[in-house]
């Protein structure tokens, strides 16, 4: 079983610009670099999507993603807090015997 090599965003960036920068062809930046010709196609089309922060993952997210993640957080933490005092309201609102 192989399993992949992980690179980090410079890296993968160098060889984006080694690309469309330089003019070089993508086989035999791939080659030299070792990876795939396919790597690297997606590679710059992750480069063209999102130029400020074109590699994510493996645990990292775009801070758009990471604040709409927090916002949902919030918004069911605080939707518990209202069911929870739903209840609340109701035990404490029976009639005592």
């Amino acid at each position: 079983m192989t399993t992949g090599k992980k690179y980090n965003a410079e890296f993968k960036i160098e060889a984006v610009k080694l690309v469309t920068e330089l003019g070089q062809d993508v086989r035999s930046v791939a080659q030299d670099i070792g990876v795939h010709e396919n790597t690297i196609y997606k590679w710059i089309r992750a480069y063209h999507e999102d130029p400020q922060e074109p590699f994510v993952g493996s645990g990292n997210q775009r801070s758009e993603d990471a604040a709409l993640r927090n916002a949902n957080k919030k918004i069911a933490d605080l939707e518990q807090e209202v069911a929870i005092l739903k209840k609340a309201i109701a035990i404490f609102s029976r009639p005592q015997k």
